[in-house]
Formats: C-alpha cells, structure tokens, sequence
C-alpha cells in the first residue's frame, strides 16, 4: 500500500508509463486518421477550410496529422516530433469544430491534445525505435 502512496518510482515504471501512453495515443488516433484517408474524397465535402488554406490541404494535414504521425508516436520514432502535429490537430478541432468546449463535446480532442503534449515533454521512453537507437 504504500508503495501506492509513494512519490518515487524507478526508470522501468517511467518506461512502462511512456510505453503505455505512446501505444494509448497513437493506437486510439490512429483509425480517426485511417477513416479520413480511406474516405478522402467523402470528407473534403463536409470538412474546414481552415486559415483559408483550402479543404483539401487542410484535410491531408489532418490525415497526416493522425495517421501517419500517430503511427510514428506507436512505433516511438521521431516521438516528440510526431506528436507534435496531432497535438495541433487536435488543438484546432477543439478550437473550430467544438469550440473550446473542453467538458463538452470537445472533450475528446482535449484529452488527445493533452495527451499527445505530455508524450512531446517526456519522449518515448526505452521501449521504442527511440530508445533502442539509444537517443
């Protein structure tokens, strides 16, 4: 129990931790992001046009965003880079889609934002493609 209660923890627990948010993020983003570039053309129609970018650059940011970099982020290669994007990703549709509304419906995209920033501050861990090329 008081193991429970403590404030230490060893670098194998921090690993695992990293592991397990690195899998949760990239793994539970990742078929948002799969859905949108097997459906492409479908949500060009429907989606934002956002900073006057155009839908279609805006909507393979997105695809990039949450598919190939959640991918990166499981993998843990490039961790703090790859998420860096979804982070943003889910920053803007916390922002244009839901409106801030963090509690509400926007509460999705919040925690993966948050999420995904934790894994930029602390990395990948041991356990990735990261850690075995030792950086």
């Amino acid at each position: 129990m008081s193991k429970l209660l403590s404030t230490n923890y060893t670098s194998g627990a921090f690993n695992f931790g990293a592991l397990i948010l690195r899998l949760a993020m990239g793994g539970l983003l990742l078929p948002h992001g799969y859905d949108k570039l097997i459906h492409f053309a479908q949500y060009k129609t429907q989606f934002i046009n956002f900073m006057g970018i155009g839908v279609t650059l805006s909507l393979a940011l997105t695809v990039f965003a949450e598919f190939f970099c959640s991918l990166f982020v499981v993998l843990g290669l490039a961790s703090r880079l790859a998420a860096i994007p979804p982070a943003i990703a889910m920053f803007v549709a916390l922002w244009k889609g839901h409106n801030l509304d963090i509690f509400g419906k926007g509460e999705h995209a919040a925690l993966f934002m948050f999420g995904f920033l934790v894994i930029v501050i602390i990395g990948p861990g041991k356990a990735s493609v990261d850690g075995a090329m030792g950086k």
